[in-house]
């Protein structure tokens, strides 16, 4: 292929294109200009955010907007504005939502529509925009802001980074427009993979983004933003003009938090609780480092991984025993199985970690599942998981589904670095586990975050914490986990009566509590807060198999005013302004993320484009797992888990197996998978014992879900035996099918042909 240089006279500015806009073959892009003003009090931040839309097109336009939100904010409020008239947004469920508005479009109404697609990742649509017409939407949302170690955080982001996509493609329309096919592991990639501008195209965006900041009361001793140069002038924050939408607004604010309970008069309540001065007692540890050595992590982000990874090996003793392994497309390790945390041991793990760089994809969940089976079953000692990573993966949900359950045994804590870091995936797994999500943006930053990372990986200060005297209503009080060194325990709920909590827990083993008094503010956030962290919990729940809560899910959005994955806000104008629905519609292309670089062969693609248009179907999709590795879906289009290679040396078959732990789920939350795994296994017409033994993988990561069931372990255990020699694949088939139609009740084969729940409704 040769690679011709364009002369400058071809190339001229266009004159009419205005500050930073991008010109194509139909005219320019639709987003002119991203609006953020938010307002910083305290630990809490209310923000508004507006998107300004323009139809360069001589037709009607539908615009499509995939855009990045906290991962904790509530967004309460959603407007659409258009030939002065502001139509306010209604929240409803999702599928309700997008009938509206797909109706709206066929009336020749203007309509928008606001939904989520992950707790950070939200798609704008606005549709039938007339020819040269400007319409702003605009989302209002509140969200807390994380303090450690003497500073709060305002993290907002900017882009969408482009994530891995694992799985193969289904068949069916895409669920969105962007880049990447849908997979059976992520059904609804084409949702969060818009299109990506090539690096050098002009800025066709205009950002504007201020924070006025009240420290409410407290000593503000210093303001510093790490990514951004910023103006600042009597407590306002100013980005510099000419910035681009391509890392995340980092502002760190540096006062002393107070333990106080808040009160809004109308059943909610905060409670900050300020860690005591108190030693941690320690355990000895048994330690799992996974650390991303994907393409993604290319560039400063890979010798930061490299770092902190080794920092971490640093905080071990001879007490503590652990493994090191590293992963892209494939899972390689320092040593085998879990190794006494010796100098000669630690040494050989930092040699490891010197050699490794970045290549392949992102296979998060086969890392996950090593970890989950080296910690397995060692009771006195901590478990803990460490993952270093960019954390840019698309199957969230299948990950949770598969490894949530046994994680939850363990304490997870996550190490983010990026510049536009997938930060809320990687508090879902902490939070999961118990443990503490820290992200690092840069190499400056690095040194600071090591140390409180260090804390963090430590034995916490206060544990089985409860609250009592404080009337609090059964199953609304967020995760209460742990008290850590530097980090306030920060917990929100419904409450029925009572004007004061007292905080009970174990300090070395010895009772430990703290009282605190109670102090009605008028404070709407605080009940959109607790509700978005409430719904967040109930979605991660959701994704982890308990699809029942889905009614409890919608009705705690639609109740409280809060957008979740399940709800969307659609605004509609009343009045008809084209024949139809438009004529035209374009995704709007994003920004490459800052800092990232795209090695040779690298397995993600970032779908460039420099087109209004969207990329054809199956145009730079990211690359599917190495071969050997697939995943399946159940009848209702659930991912069953990951089919694996034959691995290691297995067990014989119709071994028996070791004692299971009791189970923590009911069989019912897997019942749709097994059934699906049983019509496929009656399918059959010749046994392959490739086929069954990475049916016994799936049926393994499901048992790990349940937290171990004694038949399904074992099952599973002689499926993946099905390769050694000496096997008869028929009688293990036959052996498969009579257990499988005795743990579903004897369960018939049918749910394949039913159609397919929609892409959110899907784990």
């Amino acid at each position: 292929m040769n690679i011709t240089s364009l002369e400058p006279a071809r190339c001229v500015p266009v004159p009419d294109a205005g500050f930073g806009a991008l010109r194509t073959e139909r005219g320019n892009l639709p987003l002119e200009s991203v609006d953020v003003a938010a307002r910083i009090s305290g630990l809490d931040a209310g923000v508004e955010v507006a998107q300004g839309f323009r139809n360069p097109f001589d037709v009607t336009l539908e615009a499509t907007y995939v855009f990045p939100l906290p991962d904790r904010a509530a967004v309460t409020a959603f407007t659409m504005e258009a030939d002065d008239r502001v139509i306010e947004g209604v929240l409803k469920e999702r599928g309700q939502a997008r009938a509206d508005y797909d109706r709206a479009l066929r009336e020749g109404r203007r309509a928008a529509i606001a939904e989520e697609d992950r707790p950070d990742v939200f798609t704008i649509r606005v549709g039938n925009i007339l020819p040269g017409e400007r319409v702003t939407v605009r989302l209002t949302m509140s969200q807390p802001l994380p303090y450690e170690d003497g500073a709060a955080t305002f993290r907002f982001p900017l882009v969408v980074a482009p994530r891995y996509i694992p799985g193969s493609p289904i068949d069916g329309p895409p669920a969105g427009d962007g880049t990447a096919p849908d997979t059976d592991a992520v059904p609804d990639a084409s949702r969060i993979t818009p299109p990506v501008l090539l690096p050098g195209f002009p800025d066709p965006v205009r950002l504007s983004l201020t924070a006025v900041v009240d420290a409410g009361g407290l000593e503000l001793r210093e303001l510093a933003s790490s990514l951004h140069v910023v103006e600042e002038e009597a407590g306002t924050v100013r980005l510099r003009p000419g910035e681009r939408l391509d890392r995340d607004f980092i502002l760190r604010l540096a006062f002393d938090a107070s333990t106080s309970l808040q009160l809004d008069g109308a059943g909610t309540f905060a409670l900050t609780v300020v860690p005591p001065a108190l030693e941690s007692a320690r355990r000895p540890r048994d330690l799992v480092l996974l650390l991303d050595r994907s393409g993604s992590m290319g560039g400063w982000k890979m010798v930061a991984a490299r770092r902190a990874a080794a920092r971490i090996v640093d905080t071990l003793t001879p007490q503590d025993r652990f493994a090191v392994l590293t992963f892209d497309s494939v899972v390689e390790s320092a040593f085998e199985g879990l190794a006494e945390g010796s100098d000669r041991n630690r040494y050989r793990a930092v040699e490891h970690l010197a050699r490794v760089d970045s290549r392949g994809g992102t296979e998060l969940l086969e890392p996950l599942r090593r970890a989950i089976a080296l910690l397995d079953g060692h009771e006195g000692r901590e478990r803990v998981v460490v993952l270093v990573t960019d954390g840019q993966v698309g199957n969230e949900d299948q990950i949770l589904e598969q490894a949530g359950g046994a994680l939850s045994a363990m304490r997870v804590h996550a190490v983010g670095i990026d510049r536009a870091v997938n930060a809320a995936f990687l508090g879902r797994l902490a939070g999961i586990g118990a443990g503490r999500c820290e992200l690092v943006e840069s190499e400056d930053r690095l040194d600071a975050a090591m140390e409180q990372i260090h804390r963090r990986i430590g034995a916490p200060l206060v544990t089985d914490l409860s609250l009592k005297d404080l009337d609090v209503e059964p199953g609304t009080v967020t995760h209460l986990g742990s008290i850590f060194p530097g980090v306030p325990l920060r917990v929100h709920g419904r409450y029925r009566g009572g004007s004061s909590v007292t905080v009970r827990g174990l300090a070395a083993g010895a009772p430990w509590e703290r009282q605190v008094s109670g102090t009605v503010v008028d404070n709407p956030a605080i009940r959109a807060v607790w509700a978005r962290a409430h719904l967040r919990e109930l979605e991660d729940r959701y994704a982890m198999g308990e699809h029942e809560l889905e009614s409890q899910i919608v009705r705690t959005s639609l109740e409280y005013g809060v957008l979740c994955r399940f709800t969307a806000y659609v605004a509609v104008d009343s009045r008809q302004v084209a024949e139809g629905g438009p004529e035209h519609r374009v995704i709007q292309p994003v920004e490459p993320p800052s800092g990232w670089e795209q090695p040779a062969n690298a397995p993600m693609s970032f779908g460039l484009t420099a087109m209004a248009a969207p990329a054809p179907r199956g145009m730079s999709p990211m690359t599917p797992p190495a071969p050997g590795f697939s995943a399946a879906l159940s009848a209702e289009g659930q991912p069953t888990g990951l089919a694996g290679g034959s691995g290691g040396p297995r067990g014989p078959m119709f071994a028996r197996p070791a004692p299971a732990r009791q189970a923590t789920r009911s069989l019912d939350t897997i019942r749709a998978q097994l059934v699906a795994e049983l019509d496929r296994l009656r399918a059959l017409r010749t046994p392959d014992v490739l086929y069954l033994a990475d049916l016994g993988s799936r049926l393994s990561a499901l048992s790990a879900f349940l937290g171990g069931h004694a038949e399904l372990v074992a099952l599973a255990r002689e499926l993946e035996a099905a390769e050694q020699p000496g096997t008869d694949p028929e009688a293990l088939r036959r052996h498969a099918v009579e257990v499988l139609t005795s743990l579903t009740g004897g369960s018939p084969a049918t749910g394949r042909d039913e159609p397919r729940r929609p892409f959110w409704k899907r784990a």
